[in-house]
């Protein structure tokens, strides 16, 4: 086998969180009483770090961003979440890896206890090695440094095992921390982002499927 770890984003890539997402983001807007922006493009805000949404998207400052996550991650704690669920296919996938010897882990922006806990929730904290999260002071918070923190967890090292990584997603964010960590990166087509997006940044596969996603994976 190429690969040695396989780490897969949330969002998009295991679970189906749209409808969540988005209600507990126009939820946050409200409490705060600001104008809320166009939602309807998923790719805007799914996928990047939460802070990073409220700063660029609804072009808030840095104290009411801070405010605003704060209330997101409640409201998404109690309420989001809960719409949520896994796409068919996913264990399947991960289940091979494993059996095949490879480690896996989900690798995604959202904070780990919030990551954590959608785990739980959905059932499949126990299918991969790691759940792997941004830490809680946004020191480690975009996929050019979660990825090389997911390998750690894992018992790897960026430096070494760069070329046995590899990252699965289904957006830009992904695409560009692959890229930037000269980590291979397959995209999914049936997540919330952009193929074309992904395959600028240097996909070296799209898969329609997570049935198709472990044949790309298998075949290296």
């Amino acid at each position: 086998m190429k690969y040695k770890y396989v780490l897969f984003d949330l969002d998009g890539t295991v679970s189906a969180s749209a409808e969540g997402i988005r209600m507990s983001l126009e939820y946050a807007l409200d409490t705060l009483d600001v104008p809320k922006p166009n939602l309807d493009d998923y790719t805007l805000y799914i996928g990047p770090p939460l802070i990073d949404t409220f700063r660029n998207l609804c072009g808030l400052d840095e104290e009411t961003s801070e405010k605003g996550a704060a209330i997101y991650r409640a409201y998404y704690d109690k309420e989001g979440k809960y719409r949520n669920k896994v796409y068919p296919g996913i264990k399947e996938v991960v289940d091979a890896l494993r059996e095949m010897g490879i480690k896996t882990a989900i690798c995604t922006s959202k904070q780990k206890p919030v990551a954590d806990g959608v785990a739980k929730l959905l059932g499949i904290t126990d299918w991969f090695d790691e759940i792997v999260g941004s830490t809680l002071d946004n020191t480690i918070k975009d996929k050019k440094d979660l990825i090389p923190y997911a390998l750690t967890k894992l018992g790897g090292n960026i430096e070494s095992d760069r070329e046995q990584t590899l990252m699965l997603g289904d957006s830009r964010f992904d695409a560009i921390g692959a890229r930037l960590c000269k980590v291979d990166f397959i995209g999914v087509s049936y997540g919330y982002g952009s193929v074309d997006e992904m395959n600028e940044q240097g996909a070296v596969a799209i898969a329609d499927s997570p049935g198709e996603l472990l044949k790309y994976i298998v075949n290296g």
